[in-house]
């Protein structure tokens, strides 16, 4: 007779055996979203990708549609929940139809960050500092691109969360022509400790022409860097730079970006009584 402890034993060893996968069931179609782009790039030296979502008549409407930018849009970033939520938009009428361009970023801190002058950060991530490429990248090759192949109406919005919040912030400040709307997520403006900010109030009054800027920040705090951002805002932005702030203190920096790419979307892109 096998005893208690002997079972409990074999029932231990059982446990550690590997577990057979289930197969997955014959018959199924992909579901497609979008379509992927390779572009070669001269200024990147190397083929990226764009992910692109067409809203939905696209093809057959005669239409031309503003054109969403999203940085980190890679398939395994933030395109896919991102045209989600531009489609369930379109459907219900609290969107309006636009066209979502993924732009997919490799090395984030690379293409997304400008160069800094704190020595930890520099040793941290050795390959940092490139933005201004990645901004060459865009306005050379990706939105002739776009602008080429697609019916688009030239607005423009560019939108990231986190180091791509920080882009956005930079890209309004350095070249504010490049996009006509802006919306940033809890964007890292800590970033070479907040040197982007700190002297922001004279270059923010010079922006010019009609731009938008919508802003969120989630229980961060001060550290990212946000208030100076927001004061120079209060006391400096031109009439034309139509600017909102949206704290989100409910939301951790990991749980930010799907409502607040929503509330930003129904603020900017709204039915045309409500948008902006």
């Amino acid at each position: 007779m096998i005893s208690r402890a002997t079972w409990r034993l074999i029932l231990a060893l059982l446990l550690l055996l590997p577990v057979p996968a289930l197969a997955q069931p014959a018959g199924g179609t992909p579901i497609a979203i979008g379509q992927t782009y390779k572009l070669p790039s001269k200024v990147m030296g190397a083929e990226r990708a764009l992910n692109i979502w067409l809203p939905p008549g696209y093809a057959t409407s005669g239409k031309n549609y503003p054109v969403l930018y999203l940085l980190d849009g890679g398939l395994e970033q933030d395109f896919q929940h991102i045209a989600g939520l531009a489609q369930l938009g379109t459907v219900v009428d609290t969107i309006q139809p636009m066209i979502v361009v993924g732009i997919e970023t490799v090395d984030r801190r690379n293409e997304l960050a400008f160069p800094t002058s704190n020595a930890k950060d520099r040793a941290t991530w050795p390959t940092a500092g490139h933005s201004e490429r990645f901004r060459r990248y865009l306005s050379s090759e990706v939105l002739p691109w776009v602008e080429t192949n697609f019916r688009t109406t030239g607005d423009t919005v560019l939108m990231g969360e986190s180091l791509a919040g920080l882009f956005v912030v930079d890209t309004l400040l350095k070249q504010p022509d490049l996009f006509r709307r802006y919306i940033a997520i809890s964007p890292s403006l800590w970033w070479d400790d907040m040197s982007l900010v700190k002297a922001v109030g004279p270059v923010i009054a010079y922006v010019p022409g009609e731009r938008w800027l919508w802003l969120a920040l989630a229980d961060e705090g001060a550290a990212m860097g946000v208030d100076p951002l927001v004061a120079a805002l209060k006391s400096s932005a031109p009439a034309g730079l139509h600017w909102s702030f949206t704290p989100m203190p409910a939301e951790t920096h990991a749980t930010i970006y799907h409502p607040a790419a929503l509330a930003a979307l129904r603020a900017l892109f709204g039915p045309p009584s409500e948008s902006k």
